[in-house]
C-alpha cells in the first residue's frame, strides 16, 4: 500500500513545545471523551449476535475513540494527546463513581418507569413500580467491580501505549505511512486493552477458553474496523494539518505518563 496524496502543500513540520496553540484541539478532545463515554454507558450493556458472532455492541463504536486518538497524536502530538487521555480517564472515573451514588440511592415507591404497567394494573396500586425500575435502571447502568476497574485500566494503559508507538513510529518513519502507524499501534494498543480488560473482568467467572476466545475476537474485531476507517482517518487528518498549518513531531518530547509539560 502506498501513501496517498493526503497532504498537498503539507504543512511545516515542527516540534511539538514549540506550538502554543490550536484552533481544534479541544473540540478534537470533545469528541474523544464523548465517544468514550457513550460507547462504555450504552455499548456495553447489550450483546448483539451477527454471523452467529456474539460481541459487546459497544465495539462498533469503541474504535472510533482508537481512530480519535490517532488523529490527536498525529496532529497534535504525544503530549497533547496524553492531556486528553488523562481526562478522558478522570470521566471515567467520575461516571463510575456516580453511577455507583445514583443506584445505592433507595428508589421512590411511586417511582413510574416503562415496563410496569402490568405490575400497576395487576396490583391494583403503584407501590411496587420503584423495585421494578430500579431494577431495570442497575441492568443498564450498573456494571461489577471488575468490569468498571478492568475498564478503567485497560483504557489507560491501552491509550498510552497506542499514542505511544504511533509518536514514534511518526519520528522513525518521517512522517510517511500514516496507514502503517495507525493500525500498527492499534494493534499493539488494542493488544494491550485486551490484555488487561478481559482477564480483570472475567478470568474465574467464564472459562479460562471463553476467556482467551473473546479476548483475540474482540481484538481483531477492533483492529479490522480500525483498519477500515483509514479513509476517514486519512481525511479528517489531512484536514486538520492544514488547518492548523503545522505538522507536530515529537522530537525531545517526554514520553512518560505522567509528565506534566508538553
Amino acid at each position: 500500500m502506498t501513501e496517498p496524496a493526503a497532504f498537498p502543500n503539507r504543512p511545516a513540520a515542527v516540534s511539538a513545545s514549540s506550538v502554543r496553540h490550536f484552533r481544534y484541539y479541544d473540540l478534537v478532545m470533545a469528541a474523544f471523551v464523548t465517544v468514550l463515554l457513550l460507547s462504555n454507558i450504552i455499548g456495553a450493556s447489550k450483546l448483539s449476535t451477527l454471523g452467529g458472532l456474539t460481541f459487546g455492541a459497544g465495539i462498533l463504536f469503541f474504535p472510533i475513540g482508537y481512530v480519535i486518538g490517532d488523529v490527536l497524536t498525529e496532529v497534535y502530538g504525544y503530549a497533547r494527546a496524553r492531556r486528553v487521555i488523562w481526562t478522558g480517564f478522570g470521566a471515567l472515573v467520575f461516571m463510575a463513581v456516580m453511577s455507583w451514588v445514583v443506584l445505592a440511592m433507595p428508589p421512590a415507591q411511586d417511582w413510574w418507569c416503562s415496563g410496569t404497567e402490568s405490575l400497576t394494573l395487576k396490583s391494583g396500586e403503584a407501590s411496587g413500580s420503584g423495585a421494578v425500575c430500579q431494577a431495570t435502571y442497575e441492568s443498564v447502568f450498573g456494571s461489577a467491580w471488575r468490569i468498571v476497574l478492568a475498564s478503567i485500566a485497560a483504557f489507560w494503559a491501552g491509550e498510552f501505549v497506542n499514542s505511544y508507538v504511533l509518536a514514534r513510529m511518526k519520528i522513525a518513519t518521517g512522517g510517511r505511512f500514516l496507514w502503517m502507524r495507525t493500525i500498527g499501534s492499534t494493534i499493539v494498543g488494542q493488544g494491550i486493552d485486551s490484555l488487561i480488560f478481559y482477564p480483570i473482568a472475567f478470568l474465574g467467572i467464564w472459562e479460562t477458553e471463553q476467556v482467551l476466545l473473546v479476548m483475540v475476537t474482540n481484538w481483531a474485531m477492533k483492529v479490522a474496523w480500525e483498519a477500515a476507517l483509514t479513509p476517514a482517518t486519512y481525511v479528517v487528518v489531512g484536514a486538520l494539518k492544514r488547518r492548523e498549518g503545522v505538522d507536530v513531531f515529537d522530537e525531545g518530547t517526554n514520553f512518560t505518563p505522567f509528565a506534566a509539560k508538553v
